[in-house]
């Protein structure tokens, strides 16, 4: 029993304009998606006093020069994070291959660190706090993260491992190739939606909760860690019924692991989603232990 793939094309218009086909993808609208809706409530963050002890850390001008700096990030970041942690070799032979975005690979990991770079660039050259500003831009990322992945699934790509679960989905194109074992098209994990679901929803819904209702954002760190962890503990999770990227699949390594000692290890996923559980943690502890 499975789910067959839904007929959802991945573009949702296109046009033809002097022999050049323009099209409107679902992926490019989740982006812009992400950023509106994080840009509607941090500046309603901003205009609500009792959020803060000694006042908002930005001014609603400031924050709009800030969306430029943040969409730079994610795009450079999204984009060079994919050829350096998954297919450095592929884009090293033929480097002109990187700046075709439009053919898709993008990694959250390289995106983040695009984001935070560019944050603390913007923090720097304005004297802003960083770490108070960063507080804004943690509890709204999951917004971006639910659309991104759902627009994954619509594209049919980042696709889970073979199950025989009820929900598994046949996806169309390479995943639809027969597993070991299985006659014609295998049923896979909706890893996409899964990661939407726990990514997105859950961790966006408890940093909104806690921005809200239990005022975090007077403990600067607290809200930044619990983004970094739960992101981190959430994508770790979901790697295990994930198909691993296909440079790291071969005759002794069906797991597709980046990291292995003994045959045991972890995937690139994992090995990345590490050190963000971890400076996580270490956020949370200094805001607990910190005065407001």
């Amino acid at each position: 029993m499975s789910i067959a793939f839904p007929p959802i094309s991945p573009e949702i218009v296109s046009v033809e304009l002097f022999g050049v086909t323009l099209a409107l993808r679902w992926y490019a609208l989740a982006y812009i998606a992400g950023l509106l809706l994080a840009w509607v409530t941090v500046r309603r963050m901003l205009a609500t006093p009792r959020l803060w002890t000694t006042g908002p850390p930005m001014t609603p001008d400031q924050l709009e020069r800030l969306l430029t700096w943040v969409i730079v990030g994610v795009i450079l970041g999204g984009r060079l994070g994919f050829v350096l942690f998954y297919q450095p070799a592929y884009y090293l032979a033929d480097p002109g291959h990187i700046l075709r975005v439009w053919e898709g690979g993008m990694a959250f990991h390289g995106g983040f660190l695009g984001v935070v770079v560019a944050g603390l660039l913007f923090c720097r050259s304005q004297n802003l706090a960083a770490l108070r500003v960063g507080d804004m831009m943690a509890a709204v990322t999951p917004f971006g993260l639910l659309f991104g992945r759902i627009a994954n699934f619509i594209n049919a790509e980042l696709w889970g491992r073979p199950t025989d679960l009820p929900w598994g989905v046949v996806f169309p194109g390479e995943a639809a190739q027969a597993c070991a074992g299985v006659i014609g098209a295998c049923a896979r994990h909706p890893s996409q939606l899964y990661e939407a679901a726990l990514e997105g929803l859950v961790l966006g819904a408890v940093l909104l909760w806690a921005v809200w209702r239990a005022n975090v954002l007077r403990w600067p760190g607290w809200t930044t860690g619990v983004f970094l962890a739960g992101y981190g503990a959430a994508r770790f999770a979901v790697e295990f019924v994930r198909q691993p990227d296909a440079q790291f699949v071969g005759p002794g390594n069906p797991l597709g692991l980046a990291w292995q000692i003994g045959g045991y290890g972890l995937t690139m996923g994992q090995v990345l989603s590490l050190p963000m559980i971890a400076a996580g943690l270490w956020f949370v502890a200094r805001a607990r232990t910190a005065r407001p």
